[in-house]
């Protein structure tokens, strides 16, 4: 008696041309069809062979084992320095580096990416929202911000991802983190008194256009200290926003707005 085929081997049969037909399923379709490769031979012993070539080349590859022994710590720095630094602007390299040197490293440097536990980073986060913060704690506390805390958890996420797709640890253990709330602060808008003491404050200060023109405009600071005469059309009252100021490792660096619609046109009030 001929050997019954396995479910999942493919499908032979003889065509109407006399040639064998092998038949092996590799995938479906959007409406759930199955999408199918094909091989020909002229006898069936012949289009078996070939039939299990095809399933060998159409096998995916198993996944190399993890690399034991590397530390959370090294692993950081190599995907922070060689995928991300160079394609990120100045600002948000400070933001990076402030997550992965002053908060990840010190805390979970020293684990090993394959021995590195979900529960591991709960209890990191926990401790950030405790006693994470570094400066200021006499102005907010000794724990990070909600927000801050996911920034860092988005970096780590991000970092241990890529270590997923290098084959370096099996699977991320930060997808099973719970986060804090993303709930934002509810804004505080001044009342008419406040802005009119606040100008006049400013007015003593000398820094009376300035404040004027922010609280007209809603431009951010550091889009007002970058302003040229030349960006403004005395004529029409239109305001080119073309540039912002921001501080690198203390320095004022000018650079093009984060995104093509922080480029725009800000029509100024008329004079009252």
């Amino acid at each position: 008696m001929a050997k019954r085929r396995t479910r999942g081997d493919g499908s032979i049969h003889l065509r109407k041309d006399s040639r064998w037909e092998g038949r092996y399923v590799v995938g479906y379709d959007d409406k759930g069809l199955p999408v199918t490769k094909n091989v020909l031979a002229k006898t069936k012993s012949e289009c078996a062979t070939k039939l299990a070539q095809l399933r060998e080349t159409l096998r995916a590859p198993t996944p190399d084992q993890p690399k034991p022994g590397i530390f959370l710590a090294d692993w950081l720095d190599l995907w922070y320095q060689g995928y991300k630094k160079p394609n990120l602007r100045p600002n948000t390299q400070m933001s990076y580096e402030r997550r992965i040197y002053q908060h990840i490293i010190p805390a979970l440097g020293q684990a090993q990416l394959d021995k590195l536990t979900t529960a591991d980073i709960q209890d990191f986060y926990a401790s950030l929202k405790k006693c994470g913060r570094l400066i200021r704690t006499d102005l907010y506390g000794d724990g990070l911000s909600n927000q801050t805390v996911r920034g860092i958890h988005t970096t780590l996420h991000a970092a241990l991802g890529k270590a997923v797709e290098e084959n370096l640890i099996f699977r991320n253990p930060a997808d099973g983190c719970k986060l804090p709330s993303a709930k934002p602060r509810e804004m505080k808008v001044l009342e008419p008194e406040e802005i009119q003491r606040l100008l006049i404050q400013a007015r003593e200060d000398g820094c009376y256009e300035l404040l004027l023109l922010e609280l007209s405009t809603g431009l951010r600071r550091g889009e007002i200290c970058a302003l040229q005469w030349d960006d403004l059309d005395m004529k029409t009252g239109a305001l080119q926003v073309e540039r912002q100021v921001h501080r690198v490792r203390g320095e004022l660096v000018v650079s093009p707005p984060k995104t093509k619609a922080g480029r725009r046109t800000v029509l100024l009030p008329p004079r009252s």
